[in-house]
């Protein structure tokens, strides 16, 4: 079954976030490749997020929290999301180097 993706502030926020650094770090083509390719992961989530991990986090925050990861060698970074029958909301999106989100950071 299908679910609808949607975005909420903070992962909307991060990406935008990233993306700027990759822009200003390595290069703008960068920088929308890896935005293109990172929607796609996040789009599949719409079929695919019962398959992937419960996140570390959600023991601690009480809540089904998973994640799918995207990139590779050094460059992952994990997708944090909820879902329900009809919806996955992806919370965040941070770099696997990042510390565990608390029960702020998911807002």
């Amino acid at each position: 079954m299908a679910r609808t993706v949607e975005l909420r502030p903070g992962a909307t926020e991060d990406l935008s976030r990233i993306a700027r650094y990759i822009s200003n770090r390595v290069s703008p083509t960068s920088a929308a490749r890896w935005l293109t390719a990172i929607r796609a992961t996040i789009a599949r989530l719409a079929t695919d997020a019962e398959q992937c991990a419960e996140a570390v986090e959600a023991a601690a925050l009480g809540i089904d929290l998973r994640y799918v990861l995207h990139g590779r060698q050094g460059q992952v970074y994990r997708v944090l999301f909820t879902f329900d029958d009809t919806t996955v909301h992806v919370l965040r999106v941070r770099h696997a180097a990042q510390d565990s989100v608390d029960a702020y950071g998911i807002a």
